[in-house]
């Protein structure tokens, strides 16, 4: 990575204050989209300045539906945050991708229906690429990271992202599966979307903690 780099970390419950981070503090904040999901967590990571934001809020407070995506991505830009690395809880949708198995995605399907998915919903329209939405440069750390502590994972893949609370059903959870798609969670978008307004870059870390309902066990 080149440059000046700050990351912001979206993370769920239990961020507020993690012991890893050095330095820290933590930091309440507002912005014209409304307030972020929690305070924001100020600090250092390996010489790297951080920024850390919970998703769902305090004790998992807030769902997918209902997060402020814009409050969340602002606050981070106006932090001066350029990389933003967010990790996701996810259901597998291949066979391949084990309860455990991390899994770093590099393309999404957005089947959400009732958020606000754009910074640009004004008179000040504007058209960003997402031929490819996820940051290869975060991806590869992440993957070297992954080789060196031994963690099973899987570099790249397509992620669903539906709307919730419910989870899918099983028509639903094998034609996610007959699109090509690997995971399925429900957060991913419209965050990547914002964040990609706002020229950051983004990458998931996902988790596997089940098989969706495809899956017979």
């Amino acid at each position: 990575m080149q440059g000046e780099i700050k990351i912001g970390i979206i993370g769920g419950s239990g961020m507020e204050d993690p012991a890893f981070i050095s330095k820290h503090t933590s930091k309440s904040v507002s912005t014209p989209y409304g307030d972020p999901s929690s305070k924001l967590g100020l600090g250092v990571i390996a010489d790297i300045p951080v920024v850390i934001i919970s998703r769902h809020g305090k004790g998992h407070s807030i769902n997918p539906t209902n997060v402020n995506y814009r409050a969340n991505v602002w606050s981070l830009k106006e932090e001066g945050c350029t990389h933003i690395l967010a990790a996701t809880a996810c259901g597998s949708l291949r066979e391949r991708i084990e309860p455990g198995h991390f899994v770093f995605p590099d393309q999404f399907i957005d089947r959400t229906t009732k958020r606000i998915s754009t910074f640009f919903d004004g008179s000040d329209v504007q058209h960003v690429s997402m031929g490819n939405p996820f940051s290869l440069q975060l991806r590869n750390c992440l993957v070297n990271s992954c080789n060196e502590l031994g963690f099973a994972y899987h570099d790249g893949g397509t992620v669903v992202t539906i709307e919730g609370p419910r989870f899918s059903s099983k028509a639903e959870s094998m034609l996610f599966r007959s699109w090509g798609c690997d995971i399925i969670n429900m957060s991913t978008v419209p965050e990547i979307v914002l964040v990609r307004e706002l020229e950051m870059e983004y990458q998931s870390i996902a988790m596997s903690t089940d098989y969706d309902c495809w899956h017979e066990s």
